[in-house]
């Protein structure tokens, strides 16, 4: 990574999601000098996907980000969360599948997607077990709480879906 992308790309990311036309001018000068950079090409997916909501081009800028570098601990997070809330839903179970074998990579984060994944599909109980993974990987007492209330929301769920299925 040279210095000059690396300034570009920090600048990308510091005014993102405040600035997008700042942060869309540094971000065309990174991939200018390095149109193969995984951070970069990542960032432009997010803001595709989370700020244009134009997911095919997102998952366009992921797929090279992927390519350029399969170990990037960024990218598959952010490309896991654009195929959900695009509903490609088993696109996304194979890249958390893979995502899940990668050495450093936020496993907690990763299984939460995973839980999201099952609740979006209605399997509630399925649900419950990537947040009961994900405590493994827990290390702070805000994820703790976080994954206690998802598992509170799906229990919630699970008993609402019975008392329809009864009547």
């Amino acid at each position: 990574m040279t210095l000059t992308k690396s300034k570009y790309y920090f600048e990308a990311l510091d005014n993102y999601p405040y600035s997008l036309p700042d942060c869309l001018e540094a971000l065309n000068y990174a991939l200018s000098y390095d149109p193969e950079d995984a951070d970069s090409l990542c960032l432009m997916g997010r803001i595709y996907s989370e700020m244009l909501t134009d997911y095919e081009r997102a998952k366009m800028y992921f797929e090279e980000a992927m390519q350029c570098n399969v170990a990037n601990l960024n990218t598959p997070q952010h490309y896991i969360k654009c195929l959900l809330d695009n509903e490609d839903l088993d696109e996304a179970e194979k890249l958390i599948h893979y995502t899940l074998r990668i050495k450093g990579i936020d496993k907690a984060q990763i299984l939460i997607l995973k839980y999201q994944l099952f609740e979006i599909r209605l399997e509630y109980k399925k649900a419950l077990e990537p947040l009961k993974e994900a405590r493994k990987y827990s290390y702070n007492q805000a994820m703790i709480d976080f994954l206690t209330s998802r598992e509170k929301l799906i229990k919630n769920k699970m008993t609402k879906t019975k008392k329809k299925g009864k009547k």
